[in-house]
């Protein structure tokens, strides 16, 4: 078969060279001149574990190819996914303006039946218009060519996304036919020998699937940093209630990690466009409203325990922050907490010096030079007031501690990804604070005591 990818994003290069790699003759597509001549040299765009060395040997192999000429690679291609991006608007709304022009494009230079599939995240209903744009720039050449559409929503992970494409818990396609089904069917047979399943449905059905599921992931993750907080006030441990409610089979393991907050292009974008398009169509979704608010507030717990700890007395402390990525494994650093974290460091007065093995680069677009930028986790430590454990890499999780205190102005650690053990670093010497355990003398909503007060006396 003969595939074109349009989009070298994320989803598109990964879903590309996953589709190389079992023997499938690949065009990725991009309208940036710099970025394809980066990939023809070998360079990346993105930060993915065994990606680099993947995309070399189809390259090599000639499976992979990378053009900025959409109107050559569409020409006798079968399937051609749309893998551009669809950035939140300021209300939350999907904008599909790059979905619908590369529609615009394919309908302008196709000669033959394809099908042309929504690989990028899109609300319910796109499918319907990339139809029709195709159908117009179709009228407007006058060719009569069939063509079908169908909707294949990427579940990749973030640090492990080849393992997910190639060993996928399941493939979603909607379909509109049994033509595109056969075809769809086709070009997943590699992927379904190991048994790895297929589920077809209608279209609108397989948008909402990809909503939906990254929303009850989402859910999961603010659920258990409300209860966290609760833990916390109330002096239970949060980390065994986790353990209590995830052998529960009907809850699992998974998604219940208290922290502080997910991030990343998925979560954040795709809870706001649920919403947003319940919104449009005269509904509520309550839930995901709560756990929108919950995410955001619990971004800033971690400075909130800074900020108690030392009296609010910021201004001049240093503080060494381990990891900047939303997460392990990537260098992803969109709606990342430690960019909320960082800003409200710098705001109260205090000098941040960070590490993160592969996304300074990326933060540097964030940040600047408003931080300094560390060689290594411990060469952030020095003669700092306190270090905050923000992203759990690898790295982090069993440092020398007593290299790490020798290095330390203050023996302070807040812990926001709970990935250290509470006896441990209390017995040499450290004051240690984490989430959803009570570490330090709190009186029981003593904040909305306060506001009560402030609200009276004005």
């Amino acid at each position: 078969m003969k595939i074109a990818i349009v989009g070298t994003g994320y989803v598109g290069l990964v879903t590309g060279t996953c589709f190389a790699e079992v023997g499938i003759d690949v065009t990725c597509i991009d309208i940036d001149q710099k970025k394809i001549d980066n990939l023809h040299q070998g360079i990346l765009p993105i930060y993915e574990p065994g990606l680099e060395e993947m995309v070399s040997r189809n390259v090599e192999k000639g499976r992979l190819q990378f053009s900025t000429n959409l109107a050559e690679a569409i020409q006798d291609c079968d399937v051609a996914f749309i893998a551009v991006g669809t950035p939140p608007g300021e209300d939350g709304s999907a904008d599909l303006k790059y979905v619908l022009a590369v529609a615009r494009g394919i309908g302008e230079n196709m000669k033959s039946y394809g099908v042309i599939v929504t690989k990028s995240t899109v609300p319910v209903g796109t499918a319907a218009k990339v139809r029709a744009e195709i159908e117009q720039a179709l009228a407007k050449r006058g060719a009569d060519i069939e063509f079908d559409v169908a909707s294949n929503p990427e579940f990749l992970k973030e640090g492990a996304a080849i393992d997910d494409f190639l060993k996928p818990d399941r493939i979603v396609v909607g379909v509109a036919s049994e033509r595109a089904e056969e075809v769809m069917r086709r070009l997943y047979k590699p992927f379904l020998l190991n048994g790895h399943p297929i589920i077809f449905m209608d279209i609108p059905s397989a948008e909402m699937t990809k909503y939906a599921a990254n929303s009850m992931l989402a859910t999961k993750i603010s659920f258990m940093n409300d209860v966290a907080n609760l833990c916390e006030i109330m002096g239970a441990d949060v980390n065994k209630v986790r353990q209590g409610i995830g052998s529960d089979a009907r809850i699992g393991t998974k998604f219940i990690y208290p922290g502080i907050g997910y991030g990343g292009s998925c979560f954040p974008k795709d809870v706001k466009a649920l919403i947003k398009t319940a919104q449009e169509n005269g509904y509520k979704m309550q839930v995901l409203q709560a756990v929108e608010s919950v995410n955001e507030q619990q971004k800033s717990v971690l400075f909130d325990k800074v900020s108690r700890h030392f009296g609010g007395e910021l201004r001049g402390l240093k503080m060494a922050v381990w990891g900047l990525s939303f997460k392990p494994k990537t260098d992803d650093m969109r709606e990342a907490p430690s960019l909320v974290i960082i800003e409200k460091l710098l705001a109260a007065g205090c000098t941040v010096t960070a590490y993160d093995p592969v996304a300074m680069p990326e933060a540097r677009h964030s940040l600047g030079d408003s931080i300094v930028y560390a060689k290594d986790e411990f060469a952030a430590l020095i003669d700092a007031d306190a270090l905050l454990v923000v992203t759990e890499w690898p790295d982090f999780r069993a440092p020398n501690f007593e290299v790490v205190a020798r290095l330390m102005k203050q023996k302070v650690i807040f812990d926001g990804r709970n990935i250290y053990e509470a006896s441990e670093l209390k017995e040499l010497g450290f004051a240690y604070h984490c989430i959803g355990v009570r570490t330090e003398h709190r009186e029981p909503l003593n904040d909305s005591i306060t506001a009560n007060k402030v609200s009276a006396a004005s």
